[in-house]
């Protein structure tokens, strides 16, 4: 096997998006589907974050949207806003985006351990970053993310 079928062989994918002006990963095999941005039903008392519920094809499932959870300024809704839906121990969540990017394949070398920074996102919910010549991504373990108590959403997702 040639040095680059090896590499192949080993390489994850990650599906990239922004949020504000940095750019995530998470393990494409999460992912469902991606959906434009559409009007969400309020759910009274929930956090902030939770957006509300949208009906997928006869499925309610609840929509997060990241930027609220990060702190990372006031969310704006325009034509590249997404719903990434995440299928998570076999349960279906909505997530907003600023924009998707692409699919990349990121191999065990390019992905650095990610420094804890007391950042709004904690690193415990880091896979490490992603790091293509000059373009880093923020490998996020969605799976963790969405199940942590503090989503508020591990009963719902508890398979």
């Amino acid at each position: 096997m040639s040095e680059a079928e090896n590499a192949g062989a080993a390489s994850q994918e990650y599906l990239a998006f922004k949020l504000g002006a940095e750019e995530y990963g998470i393990d494409i095999l999460k992912v469902q589907e991606i959906r434009g941005y559409e009007a969400v039903t309020r759910i009274a008392n929930a956090p902030e974050f939770i957006k509300g519920v949208i009906n997928l094809r006869g499925i309610i499932i609840p929509v997060v949207d990241m930027r609220i959870k990060f702190n990372l300024g006031e969310p704006v809704y325009d034509q590249f806003t997404v719903v990434i839906i995440l299928n998570i121990n076999g349960r279906v969540v909505g997530m907003v985006v600023d924009a998707v990017s692409d699919v990349t394949s990121l191999t065990p070398d390019q992905i650095k351990p990610a420094p804890d920074m007391g950042t709004a996102f904690s690193s415990e919910y880091m896979i490490g970053l992603g790091t293509i010549d000059e373009r880093m991504l923020i490998l996020v373990d969605i799976q963790r993310l969405m199940s942590s108590p503090e989503m508020g959403l591990s009963e719902k997702l508890a398979a």
